[in-house]
């Protein structure tokens, strides 16, 4: 019912697009168009399981925002925003000490410089400015998220991969 008022609406208002109606409502799983910031691939498997998880949790997290920039019939978007924020931020701290805990364990060679890492990348998390946000919801977060995507896939692929080799 709810739908049908929702076209309804849009059609007389001359708003309703099938494309813009079909991404509000939600398309059938054959039918949808998936458009991710940052896709998973088989590269980015370092070989140990519990941390290649988590790192496809990262990768499901900065998606979810970037469906959150595309969504123009979000009005305002700062609180989805300032919760994807805090999940990342959260998660980021749970990723980082599972995968510290786990270098410990083997007598990793390279764990201070990925603790470093960490502790940097983690403060820039922490200098998110949530009065900026409301300033420009969509263009904070993308510049959020270009750091965040290119900082994941390129630790990923060049410090992570390292400790899958030991």
């Amino acid at each position: 019912m709810i739908v049908k008022m929702v076209i309804y609406i849009l059609s007389f208002t001359g708003t309703y697009s099938k494309a813009k109606y079909k991404t509000f409502i939600g398309k059938k799983q054959n039918e949808k168009e998936v458009v991710n910031l940052i896709k998973w691939k088989d590269d980015y498997n370092i070989g140990i399981d519990v941390i290649d998880e988590q790192h496809k949790k990262l990768f499901e997290i900065a998606n979810r925002a970037y469906d959150v920039i595309k969504n123009d019939f979000y009005i305002d978007k700062y609180d989805k925003i300032v919760a994807i924020i805090e999940e990342l931020k959260d998660y980021t701290k749970f990723h980082f000490t599972t995968e510290e805990e786990y270098m410990l364990s083997i007598n990793y060679k390279r764990f201070f410089s990925q603790k470093m890492e960490h502790d940097k990348f983690i403060e820039e998390m922490n200098k998110v400015n949530l009065e900026e946000i409301d300033i420009n919801q969509d263009k904070y977060l993308t510049d959020l998220l270009e750091v965040v995507v290119q900082w994941i896939s390129n630790h990923i692929l060049e410090k992570d991969m390292l400790i899958g080799k030991v």
